[in-house]
């Protein structure tokens, strides 16, 4: 009797996302635009042809499991590797064995989490990646282009996946219904499916651990009927797909910063609440603040790089959780706030000309008059605006005269532009 318990306990050690993990192209759901009909990927794992590659992406979106299927598709003596928990010394014990194993047959190296590896630990699987002495494909969750070396990389055929669509988590939920508990009767209802796939946040894996939950702790009499009120309990706190270090640190500051920039406040405040949640720090969305006001409202509404420095200012002193209010503030003033770039393209235009336009020299009547200035007459015939009516004079200011800033007909920008024309119709070339 108790070996039977130990086998019905046997059957669910494993995860179920490993239970049902899919033996085949055909089986896999996703990344459509990797594997979809005539997809270059599809052919190459069909055929067996794939040679060293990097798969990256957010986690559950199905990089382990195609490795996994690639693996047996060509037939080659695999080693599964984690970047995050070997050295260097592991490293070279599995290229050695591919080497004594070389001849007749192919091996494959799945290396997990390859951005953890330093640049020293890449540069060891040059050569075997280089002889074709084993297949490797690397997985990582990062942007191979910040953590992984270029040498390494010109090696590798290189695809993003991406996170798993509400149609693509529907088709793996219902296989694991199918075929992960086979003497479990399961029912769910369409709301609770709903749920689950909204939790799960693109993540595959997330999913199937929070119906396996569900269904081992609830089950009861080999039957279980999960609910919206079940997953509520299994699951109680969403978790945030973000890290401060990563890509989605960058994606949801630009997410953020375009929101501010296409005057829409509310999906400004949806990315400033996401960040805040993920725990961000507040002064980093504050800076972001800062640069738009500048960026991209500018002279358009001068008290926006007020506001939004005063947010800056104030969030560093009070900090969170009040800091929240206070950096929402100032994100919707900016949102909501005319837009203006001139300011910024007028810099960036004036750093080209300085970089590859004709240098020019400061006129003497511009230079500092003290100290040496009345032996070399520096300062010489400088007239003193406010002198003058209007306090303006005609006078030169830069040689060989460049217009760099236009200003936009947007909020108060419209009337710098016209004192501007004014302004220059008077001005000396």
């Amino acid at each position: 009797m108790s070996d039977l318990f130990e086998k019905e306990k046997d059957k669910y050690s494993q995860p179920l996302a490993w239970r049902i993990a899919p033996q085949s192209v055909e089986d896999f759901f996703g990344q459509e635009h990797l594997l979809g009909d005539g997809k270059f990927l599809k052919k190459a794992v069909e055929k067996g042809l794939l040679k060293s590659a990097l798969f990256y992406g957010p986690s559950g979106c199905g990089k382990t499991a195609l490795a996994s299927i690639i693996a047996n598709k060509i037939k080659a003596k695999v080693f599964n590797l984690n970047a995050a928990s070997v050295g260097v010394s592991e490293l070279k014990k599995a290229i050695d064995a591919a080497r004594e194993i070389y001849s007749g047959q192919k091996t494959l190296l799945i290396l997990d989490e390859i951005h953890h590896f330093n640049k020293t630990q890449q540069d060891t699987l040059l050569p075997s990646v280089e002889k074709g002495e084993i297949i490797l494909i690397g997985l990582t969750t990062e942007n191979p282009f910040f953590y992984v070396n270029r040498a390494l990389l010109s090696r590798f055929l290189i695809f993003e996946f991406k996170s798993h669509n509400e149609k693509s988590l529907s088709s793996i939920l219902e296989r694991a219904l199918k075929k992960g508990f086979s003497d479990i009767s399961v029912k769910i209802s369409q709301k609770a499916k709903e749920m689950l796939i909204s939790l799960s946040a693109g993540d595959a894996r997330r999913m199937l651990n929070i119906l396996e939950s569900a269904v081992l702790a609830f089950e009861k009499n080999s039957s279980v009927e999960i609910s919206e009120e079940v997953l509520s309990q299994v699951d109680s706190n969403s978790i945030i797909a973000y890290d401060k270090k990563g890509d989605n640190h960058y994606d949801h500051a630009s997410a953020f910063i375009k929101s501010m920039r296409g005057s829409d406040p509310d999906a400004a405040v949806y990315w400033l609440a996401k960040m805040i949640e993920a725990g961000e720090d507040p002064l980093f969305i504050a800076r972001r603040i800062v640069i738009c006001a500048s960026e991209d409202v500018g002279n358009a509404n001068p008290m926006a790089l007020i506001v939004a420095n005063s947010a800056f200012n104030a969030a560093r002193k009070i900090g969170m959780p009040e800091a929240r209010i206070i950096l929402a503030q100032a994100a919707i003033y900016v949102a909501v706030s005319p837009k203006s770039n001139s300011s910024y393209m007028a810099i960036n235009m004036a750093l080209k000309e300085v970089r590859e336009g004709e240098e020019r020299k400061v006129p003497i009547h511009l230079k500092d008059a003290t100290g040496d200035g009345k032996f070399f007459g520096d300062g010489r015939d400088y007239k003193y605006p406010h002198d003058y009516p209007s306090h303006f004079v005609k006078q030169e200011y830069m040689p060989k005269h460049k217009i760099f800033y236009e200003p936009s007909n947007q909020g108060f920008e419209s009337e710098i532009k016209k004192r501007l024309e004014k302004l220059r119709l008077n001005r000396e070339p």
